[in-house]
């Protein structure tokens, strides 16, 4: 089995920022005052660990599959070498605006021999301002190869009852840290798009909305919303509630407490970090909010499991 794992890329360093930048903008490098405030962005956090984080995914899921590889997956016709051979199931990693690319990673799984693979976004909704545009750049390396690679795609996976419990579990542990739970504001982040995409048919935002309401029932939440986060730099109108803006509004409706969980985003980056921990931090302290997040999946094992099985399903097909 074969696996291109995908996620966002960030920068390794400093002066990575402007090209990473570059990358997310098409090729159109940004203003001097926006790579200065992005910058800054990464500065206050002090290190992104998304790299990191897809790293041990990957790694993870290739153990995963690997641990459950039958005994005697192809007969030896002699001794073997010293050094363990590679396993059955392979995972490469391709991130979209950094490196290593999801070109390279299919070079060199091509350059390994890889005929057919699994393609899987470690975010679980599809969006045409996500999943649709990874599925591109996938589109676009796979007509520079010189043999074609068949890609299986896992295009969403809102309601996967392994991810729901996932968050569950991390939900509970925040509200486990609250004053008085029932009195409480709960609210599921996803990253805002524009919304164009949404009255174009993006299904991003029902996803979205099934995901929380999943999580919130199998919590019996007495109440919950969804608002979105890290709205671009662009003219364009975006998707809302602003999560500051609905912070706002939680305090003005008499809450104390509120719950944030960012189900879009299973892995800690910069969007959790600075948007989150910083931005609403900050607005939640201005208004008189009490704010807890509750922590990300990143490459915990529940979550790895959750990547095996969609993995496992989709090469069957």
């Amino acid at each position: 089995m074969n696996v291109l794992l995908m996620a966002y890329g960030t920068p390794y360093t400093p002066e990575e920022i402007e090209p990473y930048y570059t990358d997310i903008r098409r090729g159109r490098r940004p203003s001097e005052e926006l790579i200065k405030e992005l910058e800054e962005r990464y500065t206050a956090i002090g290190k992104s660990p998304l790299n990191e984080i897809t790293l041990a995914q990957a790694i993870r899921l290739q153990a995963l599959l690997n641990l459950e590889a039958p005994v005697y997956p192809k007969r030896l016709l002699g001794p073997f070498g010293p050094r363990t051979p590679q396993g059955p199931a392979r995972v490469y990693v391709g991130t979209k605006h950094w490196h290593p690319s999801i070109g390279e990673a299919l070079a060199a799984m091509h350059e390994d021999g890889v005929r057919r693979a699994v393609a899987i976004v470690a975010a679980p909704h599809y969006s045409l301002r996500s999943v649709a545009e990874y599925q591109e750049k996938v589109d676009q390396a796979l007509k520079a190869l010189p043999e074609p690679i068949e890609v299986v795609w896992v295009q969403s996976y809102e309601a996967h009852p392994g991810l729901i419990a996932a968050y569950a579990r991390r939900l509970e542990e925040a509200i486990w840290r609250l004053r008085e739970p029932r009195k409480a504001a709960y609210v599921f982040t996803a990253h805002s798009i524009p919304l164009a995409a949404v009255e174009r048919g993006d299904p991003y935002p029902r996803q979205v909305e099934r995901t929380a309401e999943l999580i919130a029932k199998r919590l019996s939440l007495p109440r919950y919303s969804v608002a979105y986060q890290s709205a671009g730099r662009t003219p364009e109108p975006w998707l809302g509630p602003d999560i500051n803006e609905h912070l706002r509004a939680l305090r003005e409706e008499g809450f104390e407490e509120v719950v944030v969980q960012a189900v879009g985003f299973p892995a800690d980056h910069l969007e959790v970090y600075y948007d989150l921990d910083l931005e609403a931090q900050a607005t939640a302290k201005e208004v008189g909010l009490r704010l807890l997040r509750a922590r990300s999946l990143n490459a915990d094992l529940d979550y790895i499991q959750v990547l095996k099985d969609l993995v496992e399903a989709a090469w069957l097909k």
